[in-house]
């Protein structure tokens, strides 16, 4: 697999007629010197001297899904508080001295926030064009030098590196051939390497995944909800030598609603109003469960 061919394919997407003018945007901010602050809203400070520009050039970008941001002054209130997931997971992870790759990625927040932890190389997976205009948006202040590609998780394996630690949060419910894309992370790791993973799950005991006929809380592209049993099978057939359950959670409104920063319905609108434990498919109300996978070195005989 070509992997230059494709990143050079995906940045043309960065020209389509929507994007094309937020790159515009994007162009005409002044380089300023500024700080990165991390913590629950990842902040750049610094002396901006057109704060107006900076809260339209955000304002272009929406809808903003991941965050909270603030940048010189303007507040990105995202959909998602990504601070409760980044705050779940901490105690659970050591990325020191490690390559680290965020798959499905969207802005960067939280590859933002692992430099907390003074990773060797930071990389991010995501095709979006709209995300990696929000992650150089932030990037061109913060000045990280993590690496942003516009590529998905079919080409992890092929990447120039092996990474110690993959993230993968909140995309094996897209897929519609999970196994595949589990098998596709083990491949993409060192040989004792690890995923974090999250993703919707249903309750039960018996190795089964709901399969939504058309949607899941209005989501189309949602093809699988496993039972955690299930899950952990489909994890062991990929190769995984361990699987270990860190959390599990209910999304509620705190953690995932409408704001100013995002166009159209977030959670409140995804659930039956009469009975918040079910979607307004009548399935289940979304749960999360949080595991991480090891690979480990087969040993020599």
């Amino acid at each position: 697999m070509d992997l230059n061919e494709i990143r050079k394919e995906r940045e043309r997407w960065l020209g389509w007629k929507n994007i094309a003018p937020l790159r515009q945007a994007l162009d005409e901010l002044e380089e300023v010197e500024s700080k990165l602050l991390l913590g629950d809203v990842v902040k750049v400070v610094g002396d901006y001297p057109d704060k107006e520009q900076i809260h339209n050039t955000a304002k272009m970008m929406m809808p903003w899904r991941k965050g909270p941001f603030d940048i010189f002054g303007t507040v990105i209130e995202s959909e998602w508080q990504s601070f409760k997931k980044y705050n779940l997971l901490r105690p659970f992870f050591s990325l020191k001295g490690k390559k680290v790759a965020d798959i499905g990625c969207n802005n960067g927040y939280y590859m933002f926030r692992f430099l907390e932890d003074s990773p060797k190389k930071l990389v991010g997976f995501d095709p979006s064009p709209l995300f990696r205009t929000q992650f150089d948006f932030i990037e061109k202040f913060a000045k990280t030098g993590i690496v942003y590609e516009m590529l998905g998780v079919e080409h992890a394996e092929f990447y120039e590196d092996k990474f110690d630690v993959i993230f993968c949060l909140g995309v094996l419910y897209h897929r519609s051939d999970p196994v595949t894309m589990l098998k596709q992370l083990y491949r993409a790791l060192e040989k004792e390497g690890e995923v974090f993973l999250d993703t919707f799950y249903i309750e039960g005991d018996e190795e089964m995944a709901l399969c939504p006929r058309s949607s899941y809380s209005k989501i189309p592209n949602i093809y699988f909800v496993p039972t955690i049993k299930a899950l952990e099978h489909w994890c062991l057939r990929a190769g995984f030598s361990e699987f270990e359950v860190l959390r599990t959670s209910v999304t509620t409104p705190d953690e995932q609603r409408k704001t100013e920063w995002i166009e159209g319905e977030s959670l409140e609108n995804f659930l039956d109003p009469s009975d918040p434990t079910k979607t307004v498919e009548g399935y289940p109300a979304p749960r999360r469960v949080y595991v991480r996978l090891m690979k480990k070195r087969k040993e020599k005989r």
